[in-house]
């Protein structure tokens, strides 16, 4: 009995397959509702689009399953006070869902409140990338995020080789939130905006041509103009009169532009010609061709993508609604606790009801997958909708063209995503654009500030080395660094109006770290000089491409060395000599161990094996030696002893060679490890980098420096020496130093280049001049001219020791103790194996003796008498006593 009760609970707790979960039945109708301008671009068609969206799911039974779907529309006059009071009408009557408002600052209003009520507030409008799920859980966007329209364009810039950009936008949510997002996909391809520059958000003809003009001004010429369809086109009304829509500008407009071209009809207005601007993506289907013609039948309004997605929005509705009531959704509202709280007055506020199947509701409308007119109709985790792109158009004389597209996860192309993913990429982003002014030819960008001012290039004013860079009595300012410069603003395809300014009073040498600080400060347009790129000054100011490389060194005393009797003992060190001889003893050694027994060329008199033992090992070094190894093991050391004695041979020959042949200069200072480890005093160039380096990177005590302004002070200091005042040794720039050492042979670089430097020019942060100097000191570099420039300044003749080399580093033993190790253990191993063998055959050739020997004498020295005189016995006597102990046996 209790499981015939069980089992009718679960029959009636379970439902049969096939049967229907719902347990009320569908409504007749089912209301949502949309609040737009009628009368506004967007709004003649989406009202038209979504009439027909609607005929056309009630046309199709197998929707909604004969649930009526009832769309109404009001009408927000272009007034941001009734796009936020409509929705809330809606909220009064059983409403599950609302489509808008337009504008993303109404649509933040609205969406709270539908967050309390929960009505999902669906939008293809607006599109604020700051408006996300998380605040208003119950928005909806059913169109592209602005952040990936605004990756787009910063794809667009970082395609072209721009570095700046100037956003022209209006002062609202809409405007400063699209802005913002342009900043951040442009600092992720190392662009920037240079000027934001706002309007009012319904700006008048003044306030726009009040903007132009400071934007005229300005250097960059990549204008990016994210407005409303209201206002947008006299943008470029006022461009066109103030002749900023000439050669040189680059105008790029977000998806207002092309939702104006594609809602009416051409011609297309003359001010706008060659402007850049996006439009969402559609592909070309069947069904898109098909409701294309369909509304050229029923309307004369062109079609904009916003019409697309109209349509689609409403189709999305249908099916959330049906699975939404195929899961047993009612569709009923109540009173909410909170709202009641506003009863009374005259607002009746407490009218407002909740949708009580919002949440579910909601999860069926962020669930749904269709493929519609504007493509996939899915939403990601962020509820965006799926594979967002655009198309890249080109305004070009009545109409305009498809230059490329651009989607989120292929970037620039000039190939639809769709069939992208389908096919080989050609490798081009887009195809050739005609720019205003009708070139073909891509603008750089940028052009210098309209203000009549010419650039101040800083230079540093240095007390000496003149080759570099001096500035005359007459204020003229000359050297190699100032010729590189102009010759590589002679090589620009443009004008660039400058002036030199020195800094300094050329007593003293001046910092050019300073200099680097006062371009940031804008006291200098550039810097021009013996700049050395360094962490530091790149963290203040860009640099162009060095065009000298000119790293640490250390210059000291040198004097030369002579040849003498004992030269020969040059290349190696005297522990070097020593291990070296000791191995030839020890190896001669070993060999006459292992070849003592067998061998009769090491057999004799003990005078003779000495003599012999000798001889032997040092005539291996000249691989001259008679004797004969007849031993295995012998054989095997002497092979391994003779390669080592090649390398240290050839080691040697060649060391020696460079001493009898080079000029050798010798220095107790052998570079800058030796200063580390004494307390000598450093000289170094005044104003340089170098003390800094020194200091903070060596850890050398800043005591220990010494300043120096000149030549004439850093030979002095030189010539002193630590002992009267002087210095031990000068660290400082390769390039000074061989002007430096050009004609005085008694100093010399010690020691290796212990770090990698360069000169370069200095700009402000983010200048796009430091890009094109770098491009053409590059040019310099290939064509000879900057050779040319150096040798012009920098060569200078070199004195008698020039070619003279600071004394080679002896050879040590450091760089051969593998060799001797390889060696060692060859002769110790030989030897044990030796012994073994030996052990072995003492036992089987003299057993009975050995065990005679036990007998009678049980000290271990005995044994090992026995041991070494059987040892020292030739290897043929043992074997003949052996023998005829055997036949005694026998007898």
């Amino acid at each position: 009995m209790k499981w015939l009760l069980l089992l009718l609970l679960l029959c009636h707790a379970v439902p049969l397959q096939g049967q229907s979960t719902n347990v009320s039945p569908r409504p007749q109708v089912v209301n949502i509702g949309s609040v737009f301008t009628f009368k506004s671009l967007i709004g003649k068609v989406i009202k038209v689009a979504m009439q027909a969206a609607v005929d056309d799911v009630n046309a199709n039974p197998t929707v909604l399953n004969n649930t009526r779907l009832n769309i109404i529309m009001h009408d927000t006059k272009f007034n941001g006070f009734m796009s936020i009071m409509e929705p809330l009408r809606f909220m009064e009557n059983k409403t599950v869902a609302i489509i808008g408002p337009q504008r993303p600052t109404s649509a933040r209003v609205v969406s709270h409140v539908a967050t309390e009520l929960k009505i999902p507030i669906l939008s293809f409008t607006a599109t604020d990338p700051t408006m996300s799920p998380r605040q208003f859980p119950f928005f909806i966007r059913t169109s592209q995020n602005d952040l990936f329209q605004m990756a787009a364009i910063a794809d667009i810039v970082h395609h072209y080789g721009w570095r700046e950009v100037i956003a022209i936008y209006g002062d609202d949510d809409y405007g400063q939130n699209g802005v913002a997002a342009l900043g951040d996909k442009l600092a992720e391809k190392r662009c920037r905006i240079s000027y934001k520059a706002a309007l009012p958000p319904e700006p008048t003809r003044e306030n726009i041509t009040n903007l132009l003009i400071k934007v005229a001004l300005s250097e960059s010429r990549i204008i990016v103009v994210h407005a409303y369809f209201i206002w947008g086109l006299e943008v470029f009304n006022v461009a066109q009169y103030l002749g900023m829509m000439s050669s040189g500008y680059v105008w790029i407009a977000t998806n207002w532009l092309s939702t104006i071209i594609d809602t009416n009809s051409p011609p297309l207005p003359n001010n706008i010609q060659g402007v850049i601007a996006l439009r969402l993506h559609t592909p070309d289907s069947v069904m898109k061709k098909s409701f294309v013609q369909r509304w050229r039948n029923v309307t004369n309004v062109g079609l904009s993508t916003y019409g697309l997605y109209a349509y689609d929005t409403v189709w999305l509705l249908a099916h959330a609604i049906d699975d939404y009531l195929q899961r047993g959704g009612n569709v009923s509202f109540s009173t909410s606790p909170i709202v009641s709280e506003l009863r009374g007055g005259n607002l009746h506020l407490d009218a407002l009801k909740v949708f009580d199947g919002g949440n579910v509701f909601l999860e069926s409308i962020l669930k749904v997958d269709r493929v519609g007119l504007t493509g996939r109709m899915k939403f990601t985790k962020d509820r965006n909708l799926v594979n967002p792109s655009f198309d890249v158009i080109n305004v070009i004389g009545t109409g305009h063209r498809t230059v490329g597209y651009w989607s989120d996860h292929l970037g620039l192309s000039v190939m639809p995503p769709e069939e992208l993913e389908n096919a080989s990429s050609s490798g081009q982003k887009l195809h050739s654009v005609v720019w205003p002014g009708q070139t073909t030819h891509t603008p750089r960008g940028w052009v210098f500030s309209n203000n009549g001012r010419h650039l101040r290039i800083g230079v540093p004013n240095r007390y000496r080395f003149e080759e570099v860079v001096s500035v005359q009595s007459n204020g003229i300012i000359t050297g190699f660094c100032v010729d590189v410069f102009v010759a590589a603003l002679s090589l620009l395809p443009y004008a660039v109006p400058y002036e030199l300014v020195a800094l300094g009073d050329g007593h003293d040498n001046p910092s050019n770290s300073e200099l680097v600080r006062l371009i940031t400060a804008g006291v200098f347009d550039a810097g021009v000089g013996d700049i050395t790129i360094i962490t530091e000054r790149t963290k203040m100011a860009d640099f162009t491409q060095p065009y000298v490389e000119s790293g640490l060194v250390v210059v000291a005393p040198v004097r030369k060395l002579g040849s003498n009797a004992m030269a020969f003992l040059r290349p190696f060190t005297p522990q070097m000599w020593l291990i070296a001889a000791s191995s030839f003893l020890i190896v001669g050694a070993v060999i006459w161990c292992l070849e003592h027994k067998h061998n009769d060329e090491f057999r004799g008199p003990p005078r003779r094996q000495v003599i012999t033992t000798f001889w032997f090992s040092f005539s291996t070094l000249f691989f001259s030696h008679r004797e004969t190894t007849v031993s295995n093991l012998g054989r095997i050391v002497l092979l391994i002893w003779l390669f080592i004695v090649l390398i240290i041979n050839s080691s040697y020959t060649a060391s020696l060679t460079s001493i009898l042949t080079v000029h050798q200069l010798s220095s107790p200072i052998k570079g800058i490890e030796t200063l580390q480890t004494n307390n000598d005093p450093i000289g170094y160039p005044q104003g340089s980098f170098v003390r800094d380096y020194l200091v903070n990177e060596l850890r050398i005590h800043e005591s220990r420096l010494v300043p120096l302004w000149s030549p004439e002070e850093y030979e002095k200091a030189l010539r002193d020496g630590p002992g009267k005042g002087g210095v031990a040794a000068i660290v400082g720039e390769r390039a000074y130093i061989e002007l430096f050492l050009s004609n005085r042979c008694e100093f010399g670089i010690v020691g290796q280049e212990f770090t990698k430097t360069g000169w370069g020019f200095a700009f402000p942060r983010n200048s796009p001049l430091a890009v094109d100097v770098s491009t053409a000191i590059l040019q310099l570099s290939e064509n000879g001219d900057l050779q040319r420039i150096r040798d012009k300044w920098l060569l200078r003749k070199a004195c008698s020791l020039q070619g003279a080399e600071i004394e080679v580093d002896r050879l040590e033993l450091k760089s051969f103790w593998g060799l001797f190790v390889v060696c060692g253990l060859a002769c110790v191993v030989a030897l044990a194996v030796y012994i073994v063998m030996m052990i072995r055959k003492f036992g089987r050739h003299c057993p009975v003796e050995a065990e005679g020997s036990i007998r009678r004498r049980s000290s271990p020295s005995a044994s090992i008498h026995s041991f070494l005189s059987f040892v020292k016995e030739k290897e043929e006597d043992v074997k003949a006593r052996s023998s005829r102990e055997r036949q005694l046996e026998h007898i």
